[in-house]
């Protein structure tokens, strides 16, 4: 990475599960990110806000209590109202209320606007590769046009 790309970090909605969270903002911060931590709980206008007052590059949503599809619904578009069309959207949990296959929840999801759709066993070091080859590409893009 040439420079120090800003990412937000936090779990959604009314769910209290911090520990996914914090494991990946510590090794965001430990690649060379620069994080804004927003803990638990956290309503998805504060990601917005957050994300536009640091200038993020990405927004990174934990979910596991199984409400994500709820919580997040009509989140891409309030990011792209609020001028964050440039910033990726990333996600990661346990998904929905009951265990099923993963490929439904990615395929949904990604439907609904996030970049990147993680279970939850999925390793951080899978995640921040991805994201850096996420940028490179972006910023690529970005300079050619």
């Amino acid at each position: 990475m040439n420079r120090t790309y800003t990412v937000v970090t936090g779990t959604v909605g009314m769910d209290a599960h911090v520990i996914g969270t914090k494991v990946v903002s510590r090794a965001f911060k430990d690649a060379g990110f620069k994080v804004i931590e927003l803990g638990m709980q956290t309503p998805t206008e504060e990601f917005i806000k957050a994300a536009q007052e640091s200038d993020a590059d990405a927004i990174l949503v934990s979910s596991l209590y199984g409400m994500a599809e709820l919580d997040l619904r009509g989140f891409k578009e309030q990011c792209l109202e609020a001028g964050l069309d440039r910033v990726l959207l990333y996600l990661g949990g346990l998904l929905g209320l009951t265990r099923h296959d993963f490929a439904e929840d990615e395929v949904k999801f990604k439907k609904m606007g996030f970049d990147r759709v993680y279970p939850p066993e999925t390793d951080p070091k899978v995640a921040i590769e991805h994201l850096k080859q996420d940028l490179a590409d972006r910023d690529a893009k970005n300079t050619a046009v």
